[in-house]
């Protein structure tokens, strides 16, 4: 595969071709949102990793690796630099293939492709159906951690305009139904009882952003694989993405709004913006309204 034709998904069948191909680095980033929960400790995340994971794959620790406190939220974005060190330990160069897999659905893998390609790196995909997938097919799994030589730290850039921040989110709701301004469609990809403020497990106030609309993770995914182009466009056009200018996918820290911006590259619609911060952070300041119940239209 060259650059331009690096999809969004790869299948187990492809991947397990491809285990030794020194330009492909496959990424374990299984995890679970226990692992934020409350006082003490976090469990090791890695220990899942340590018990078998995909032949010559790393590990990427999510709290560590793929976020850097303070906020906002509970998942911020590391720096540009830590980010480039990050890549750097694992050997990934500007031509490697970098393919991110979990247990969920990809829904905690996609955080990485996501935050490769508003780097500038678009050789990333996720697996799609990860590591369950990957056992059911029979394919071998390891406890070997590979030895990999770091890659040259390579200067990183990060476009910006992927993203959006609690102030641009309020302006943006604050613009909605003005006359001559066009539409932003705010997902929120939280479980439908997380959304309604019927439970919040880990997060300062229970229910969602006013004006957005649920789109649960699990809506992208048939039996943990991603469903297939076209039911992905019919699920995004009935959610209103072909009515709004522009989309801004939400969740609950920031991770797993990655999914929704993965499954829309999937389906070929045009990319969406990330709400890094996203209910943690929204839901922190007690000036921000909040909505709960089913949506309003």
């Amino acid at each position: 595969m060259d650059t331009d034709t690096v999809p969004p998904l790869v299948s187990v069948a492809w991947l397990s071709t491809q285990v030794a191909n020194p330009d492909v680095r496959v990424v374990d980033l299984r995890w679970t949102l226990s692992a934020q929960r409350a006082a003490g400790p976090p469990p090791p995340t890695r220990q899942k990793y340590a018990e078998g994971h995909l032949p010559g794959a790393v590990f990427l620790d999510l709290d560590s690796d793929l976020s850097r406190k303070p906020g906002p939220g509970r998942h911020p974005l590391p720096g540009v630099d830590d980010f480039a060190a990050v890549l750097s330990r694992i050997g990934v160069t500007e031509n490697t293939h970098v393919v991110a897999y979990d247990d969920a659905g990809g829904s905690i893998a996609a955080r990485l492709w996501f935050m490769l390609r508003l780097h500038g790196h678009a050789r990333a995909s996720v697996l799609d159906g990860g590591f369950p997938v990957w056992r059911a097919a029979g394919l071998p799994v390891t406890v070997e951690v590979p030895r990999i030589a770091p890659a040259p730290l390579r200067k990183l850039s990060r476009d910006e305009s992927m993203l959006v921040d609690r102030a641009q989110v309020a302006a943006l709701l604050a613009a909605r139904g003005k006359s001559g301004v066009p539409r932003t469609l705010l997902f929120d990809a939280r479980s439908p009882e997380r959304y309604r403020g019927e439970t919040e497990p880990i997060d300062a106030r229970a229910g969602h952003i006013p004006g957005a609309v649920n789109a649960p993770v699990a809506g992208n995914l048939r039996s943990g694989i991603m469903k297939p182009p076209e039911e992905l466009r019919a699920l995004y056009a009935s959610l209103g993405v072909g009515e709004a200018a522009q989309v801004v996918a939400s969740c609950g820290s920031g991770v797993t709004a990655c999914h929704t911006l993965l499954a829309l590259a999937q389906a070929e619609l045009p990319p969406g913006r990330l709400y890094v911060g996203s209910w943690s952070d929204w839901s922190s300041d007690p000036a921000t309204p909040i909505a709960t119940g089913p949506e309003q239209g």
